[in-house]
């Protein structure tokens, strides 16, 4: 590989620059290329107390704060001691209780902003009320790899990892600086031939600069971006196959005498959907907002005599109130409402009013909301519960990694993919984080496996016009795998003309001509909620299917073959460009 640069420089040593001359080529030979690859595969293979060690050698900053400080202080420790991220303290006993990144402080203030709180008091907001509780901080060992902690950073998106030792002392944090910075020495840093060769051909900007077009195939996307989206949902739900009104399963030897269960009473898992009318964040006005919620009872607990639909049942119907009483706060009250609510606050809210009524049991969840207007889709996860986005992403111009290999293009029907996958939460292999209650505050505590609705999985992900979202419960994930959830759904699309023949390009006319199909979309949406309950309950019979809970099972020395049988339920949202029932109203939007 050559590249061309401009020479330049004193022929004497001097410090003059001398006047430009003809450009001349810097060759990278593929001996360079094949060394710098090396080194990069070496560099992964270097334990994390090595990199440690290096960084700590160099300058020594105790990367901590105190719980009681404030977000300037917070501040500036960070830029005076170039930290990415702090361990909070509790002052006492000088414990650590969380972990604050600068991200978290860029987005405490956002947050500050959009409420219109006066830029003082944002600055004092104590850290302790908006840290990474200790429970949810993720960390990495001294003696596991380079390696090992940037695909865990990657698959994570977070920026510090603190790295802890055996007697759980934390020995530091860990940030992408100080891996690249290990893989370079002082004179590659610094000196003239360090700043030739890689810095003086790339300083500076011209002054005809401008930002580029957008690639062509997304053109037609950001042409949608201006417009807010809208969804329409679906729902399916079954039952345990093997769960009858007097025993909580029927044995294997008398599973083939029996039908499998129909009655979803005796479902263990619960949801809610809810369209309601709230103040936006930033212009005030009233806008429709979507939730959804499923949630998971834990059966375990009929071994104690407790019925476990009480508790995922109650939350998901403590859920609904809240919104439906914040719609209500919201049209009466204009901008004194505290506008929207986050799934997370919903979460914790409901979470309270089930305790406060003492209903015994324990659950997992999963909450989102559809923010229609910014494309968002924001959700908390706390346990096994998941939400997928499926998408139609070319393959002829994916990056490399995210094209499908298996099957060539040519034979290829469509280039439908996963594009996002929520993490799930579990101490262990089958045993999810729960929110629960025993009745009794001092078992509560004393639990293991109940968590907080603040320790839930929080993000948001960015949604398209004719992307498909599912969130179930653990029943479809554990016996269908996301490529035959994928098939499933592309078999729907094409089934009701959404997708003709795999053509995207072909769709994306029909939008710009104002055909959305909503009201198509809105009449079949469940229908796809069935074909995947129906496949997950098929499955979970199946005694010889390599189910992925099978799979998983023999990863975590856990025999087990065939699906697993299970209740399940299904939402699905299909984002469309126009609102179903202002197109039956008759209103072009």
């Amino acid at each position: 590989m050559t590249i061309e640069t401009a020479n330049g420089g004193g022929g004497d040593g001097g410090d003059d620059a001398a006047p430009l001359l003809s450009p001349k080529v810097v060759v990278i030979s593929k001996e360079d290329e094949r060394q710098e690859e090396t080194k990069r595969r070496r560099l992964s293979e270097v334990p994390i107390s090595e990199v440690l060690k290096a960084k700590h050698n160099y300058r020594w900053v105790d990367p901590v704060i105190m719980q009681h400080q404030t977000v300037r202080q917070a501040i500036v420790a960070a830029v005076e001691g170039g930290l990415s991220g702090m361990m909070v303290l509790e002052p006492v006993h000088k414990r650590v209780v969380g972990l604050v990144t600068t991200r978290d402080l860029l987005r405490i203030m956002s947050a500050g902003l959009k409420e219109n709180e006066p830029a003082e008091a944002v600055m004092n907001r104590v850290i302790g009320d908006y840290m990474t509780h200790i429970s949810q901080v993720i960390y990495g060992r001294p003696e596991e790899t380079i390696g090992v902690a940037r695909t865990l950073m990657a698959k994570l998106r977070i920026k510090c990892l603190p790295i802890l030792s055996k007697d759980w002392k934390v020995e530091g944090l860990l940030t992408a600086r100080d891996m690249s910075d290990y893989g370079l020495s002082a004179q590659e840093l610094g000196g003239k031939r360090a700043y030739l060769k890689d810095v003086s051909e790339r300083v500076g900007l011209s002054s005809d600069t401008s930002m580029a077009e957008p690639p062509t195939y997304l053109k037609a996307h950001l042409a949608l971006e201006q417009n807010p989206l809208f969804v329409n949902v679906g729902t399916a739900a079954l039952p345990h196959p093997y769960k009858t009104p007097d025993s909580y399963t029927v044995s294997g030897r008398d599973r083939q005498l029996l039908e499998p269960t129909t009655d979803l009473s005796l479902s263990d898992d619960s949801y809610f959907v809810t369209s309601v009318t709230l103040p936006d964040a930033e212009d005030k006005n009233l806008r429709k907002f979507t939730y959804v919620g499923v949630a998971d009872g834990v059966g375990s607990w009929r071994e104690y005599g407790v019925d476990p639909r009480q508790f995922s049942h109650r939350l998901m119907e403590e859920c609904q109130n809240i919104l439906y009483e914040a719609s209500r706060n919201g049209q009466e009250e204009g901008d004194k409402f505290r506008q929207v609510i986050s799934p997370a606050q919903i979460m914790g809210q409901a979470y309270e009013r089930v305790k406060a009524h003492n209903v015994i049991g324990s659950t997992t969840c999963l909450i989102g909301l559809l923010d229609g207007l910014r494309h968002q889709l924001h959700f908390s996860n706390l346990g096994d519960c998941g939400l997928i986005v499926l998408r139609h992403i070319d393959s002829d111009v994916a990056g490399s990694l995210k094209r499908e290999r298996r099957i060539p293009r040519t034979d290829r029907k469509s280039d439908m993919q996963v594009a996002f996958v929520s993490q799930q939460q579990l101490y262990s292999f089958n045993h999810p984080y729960q929110l629960g209650w025993t009745g009794d505050p001092v078992s509560y505590k004393e639990s293991k496996s109940f968590k907080l609705p603040r320790e839930s999985c929080t993000s948001s992900v960015h949604v398209r016009r004719g992307d498909i979202i599912l969130m179930a419960t653990d029943g479809l994930f554990d016996n269908v795998e996301l490529d035959d959830i994928t098939a499933l759904a592309l078999e729907w699309e094409q089934q009701h003309g959404f997708v003709r023949a795999g053509d995207v390009s072909q769709r994306e006319r029909r939008w710009a001509m104002g055909n959305s199909l909503s009201l198509q979309s809105q009449e079949h949406i469940a229908d796809l909620c069935h074909a995947l309950a129906d496949r997950a309950r098929e499955n979970s019979m199946n005694p010889q299917l390599d189910s992925p809970f099978a799979i998983l099972a023999k990863e975590n020395d856990v025999m087990w073959s065939g699906g697993m049988p299970d209740d399940v339920t299904v939402v699905g949202l299909h984002v469309v460009g126009r609102d179903a029932e202002d197109w039956m109203a008759g209103t072009h939007m």
